[in-house]
């Protein structure tokens, strides 16, 4: 092999090693979020159940979305893996359970799975294949249990009022990290919790501290409405 033969190919594997490099470390972290399916359906949007029938009363999965510090995000990174369903057979049952659309007309979710992974999911291909990006998701909501944070604080889903420093109190409490509270207004005008943001690091192997909130748009009090 020539001088110059082995010059070429040393620099493409470092071209390569630092183009992985650069991929894996496109993002910064992690948002998992979670949605009050009350809420979602307390609005002027319309609110269909899935055809598997109404969701049980819990926080559902809304995605796991790749972020950057600055509070940017990457979207829509590979539009030759589009999402495919039988690749996450196995979990289905568990996703429809856990993870449903409440969009209309009713779905059996398939749709709202494909947009997540669409818009997400392909920015952390380089962390998480497509089984691997919904699999870790149901297990981070198996961690952290939202519900159950809340009412053991004595914050219960009933159309009471409840302070917001309480409520990311009682979340913090429970889960082992404060959260990010997002919320939305019903037609009378009230500000409902709607969503829970959890940091997880960029490998998606836990938790961590979140580098940034979303902006959540609550007043001091919110309503925990009823589903």
């Amino acid at each position: 092999m020539s001088s110059f033969t082995r010059f070429v190919l040393i620099n493409l594997v470092i071209f390569q090693c630092l183009s992985l490099l650069c991929l894996a470390q496109d993002f910064d972290f992690f948002y998992f979020v979670q949605s009050w399916p009350g809420s979602y359906c307390d609005t002027g949007r319309s609110c269909c159940y899935p055809r598997a029938g109404k969701p049980s009363a819990d926080f559902k999965i809304h995605g796991l979305w790749p972020n950057y510090n600055d509070g940017t995000y990457p979207s829509n990174c590979d539009s030759s893996n589009p999402f495919d369903r039988t690749q996450i057979s196995d979990l289905v049952s568990s996703m429809q359970r856990n993870w449903p659309s409440l969009a209309c007309p009713s779905s059996d979710s398939t749709k709202f799975w494909a947009h997540e992974w669409d818009k997400h999911g392909t920015c952390a291909e380089s962390v998480l294949d497509q089984h691997g990006y919904f699999e870790t998701s149901l297990k981070l909501k198996s961690q952290a249990n939202i519900l159950q944070a809340l009412e053991t604080a004595g914050i219960n889903p009933d159309g009471s009022y409840y302070s917001l420093d309480k409520i990311k109190s009682a979340i913090e409490e429970g889960v082992g990290y404060r959260p990010g509270i997002t919320c939305n207004v019903d037609d009378s005008g009230n500000r409902q919790l709607y969503e829970v943001y959890l940091c997880v690091d960029s490998s998606a192997s836990g938790f961590i501290n979140c580098p940034i909130f979303p902006s959540g748009q609550c007043g001091s009090t919110l309503e925990f409405p009823k589903f």
